[in-house]
This record gives structure tokens, C-alpha cells and sequence, in this order.
């Protein structure tokens, strides 16, 4: 899933890092400011409405979403060392995923969430998402935990997946 107007490639599935928890950022200094530049600009790219640090190969606690079609700067978020600490309800939606590329599947989530971090500025940011945004920050926030949204399915359908990835993904 490489495209030369990336900043960054989007690791694919199989590589280790996609299954290691990103470290918390300690210092917001210019190489982490080039991250999230070069994230959203990778995420605008691949298209997609979420990234996170380690799915281009940073073990920082960073991610990016936005959940708007026409990548509205306002809907923007960066968010350093998220933490979900509210979640509420149900939903089950079809999700992929950009390391996990043509791949979807049905995946329950909390329909609301609260998560709370530093915007890129340093300042301290809640964010509480509802429906799609509440499953862009679960994703992106699994992604920081070394877990993708195939560890979300129930038994007989990961498995039913899994079988197709290592057929898609032969090197892995």
C-alpha cells in the first residue's frame, strides 16, 4: 500500500511493530512535530480517517483522525498519549483498516467514547466521539496497544480472516 505522495509508508499486516505498544511521548519537540505532519499527511494520502504512529513504524503514543469526507481542517485531531477513560453503548459497523489493506469485517465497539491526551500544542484535550468518531479513536487507540481490529472478532470469524490474510499477506 505504497503511494509515492505519501510522506510515510503505512506498515502492512504481519510486520512486528504493528503488534507492539507505542511508548507515551515525553517531549513534544520538532521531530514529533515532523510525525504528525508527516501522519496526517499519510493519512490524507492512503485515504484514510485515522493513523497511528506505529502503523508507519513510530513506537510514540500519537495518532491522528479525521472523520470528515472532504478532510475539513477543522475536524482535524492529533492526539498524544491518548487514554480512553468513558465508554458507553453499542454498535457493530463494518471496519477496515490501512495496514490491513481490502480487508473489512463487522466489528462491535462502544458507540460513545472519552478520550483524554495532549493536542499537539502540548495542552490537555478531552475529545468525546459518538458513532463513527467513537470508532476511529477505539481504533487508533487499539493500534497504540499493539492490537488490531482482527483481534475483535469473534473466534470463527478471525479465523475465517486470519486464513485469507496469510494468503494475502504470504511473507508475514
Amino acid at each position: 500500500m505504497t503511494n509515492l505522495l505519501m510522506a510515510r509508508t503505512i506498515l502492512a499486516y504481519g510486520h512486528p511493530i504493528l503488534r507492539q505498544a507505542a511508548r507515551a511521548v515525553g517531549t513534544l519537540n520538532g521531530d514529533l512535530q515532523q510525525l504528525i505532519d508527516d501522519l496526517i499527511e499519510t493519512m490524507y494520502a492512503a485515504p484514510g480517517v485515522g493513523l497511528a504512529a506505529n502503523q508507519v513504524g513510530s513506537l510514540q503514543r500519537v495518532f491522528v483522525a479525521n472523520p470528515s469526507e472532504d478532510h475539513d481542517p477543522s475536524k482535524l485531531l492529533v492526539m498524544i498519549n491518548p487514554e480512553l477513560v468513558a465508554s458507553d453503548g453499542e454498535i457493530v459497523a463494518e471496519e477496515g483498516c490501512l495496514s490491513i489493506p481490502d480487508f473489512r469485517e463487522e466489528v462491535r465497539r462502544a458507540r460513545r467514547v472519552l478520550v483524554r491526551g495532549l493536542d499537539r500544542s502540548g495542552h490537555p484535550i478531552e475529545v468525546e466521539g459518538e458513532d463513527l468518531l467513537a470508532r476511529i479513536l477505539q481504533h487508533e487507540l487499539d493500534h497504540l496497544n499493539g492490537v488490531l481490529f482482527v483481534d475483535r472478532l469473534s473466534p470463527a470469524k478471525r479465523d475465517i480472516l486470519l486464513r485469507k490474510l496469510k494468503k494475502a499477506f504470504p511473507r508475514r
